[in-house]
């Protein structure tokens, strides 16, 4: 039997779609060596990264943090060794996740906005990495 699901609707879906994520992530071989060492705080990273979304997907919270910033300094951290295979992994756990939980017009724009972000991110890290040079 199929599993009825909903579609985005609030933050407590937000911060279950996150949480869901992340927990993916710090298990993953691939990418949980990204984050582990530098994320201490867990509960509130995931607390900020669902204020990220919320803001993203319903545009009305606000959220202060500058991700191109940081995402290019954790590249920085480790030896610029983030590839677009690792955007493209982030990208398939973010698409996977949405579509295990939710469905409708905010989870598709919450898979749009994750593409769009990670070539965002990916581009201008190397871009980041070429003015170093």
């Amino acid at each position: 039997m199929d599993v009825i699901k909903s579609d985005i609707k609030d933050r407590k879906d937000v911060h279950k779609l996150v949480s869901t994520f992340y927990a993916k992530i710090r298990k993953d071989d691939f990418l949980g060596p990204f984050f582990e060492p530098i994320i201490t705080d867990w509960p509130e990273h995931i607390d900020r990264l669902t204020s990220f979304w919320e803001s993203s997907l319903f545009l009305k919270t606000k959220y202060y943090g500058n991700p191109l910033e940081t995402h290019i300094k954790v590249d920085e951290e480790n030896n610029n060794m983030i590839s677009e295979k690792h955007f493209g992994a982030w990208l398939n756990f973010w698409l996977q996740t949405v579509d295990e939980l939710f469905e409708g017009d905010i989870a598709n724009n919450a898979k749009q906005r994750a593409r769009k972000m990670g070539t965002f991110l990916y581009l201008n890290i190397f871009q980041a990495r070429q003015n170093k040079q």
